[in-house]
């Protein structure tokens, strides 16, 4: 256990370059096609925001509701405009899509809401 915490450590302690660099080994060497990078990097907050910044199109994606289960349908209800039916089903099914293709100042509004309501979120 100790040394998946080192690891995890050295992780979280990359650079941007750095990042890129380990994507560019794991497809290369291992077949391995690191999509979540970009993510990993951009909760860093530090040199990932640059590497956020050039992807222009983000989706919110609901992991789980949580506690509040009801208050997140209602949310995922208003911010979709499905009914009530299918936001429920939406939420039940989750880890799913709430919104695609927004740009990251929405997608950030939406994550927000749903976190406030107890949800669990991404945003990719």
């Amino acid at each position: 256990m100790a040394d998946v915490k080192a690891l995890a450590e050295q992780l979280v302690g990359l650079t941007v370059k750095e990042v890129q660099e380990l994507a560019d080994v794991l497809k290369s060497e291992y077949g391995i096609e690191p999509a979540a990078a970009a993510v990993v990097v951009a909760a860093d907050g530090g040199g990932g925001a640059a590497a956020a910044e050039e992807k222009t199109s983000f989706d919110v994606i609901l992991k789980a509701a949580g506690a509040s289960k009801l208050n997140v349908v209602k949310i995922v209800k208003d911010l979709t405009g499905l009914g009530l039916k299918e936001a429920k089903d939406l939420v039940d099914g989750a880890p799913k899509p709430v919104k695609e293709g927004v740009d990251k100042a929405t997608a950030e509004d939406i994550a927000a809401k749903l976190k406030e309501a107890g949800a669990d979120v991404e945003i990719a």
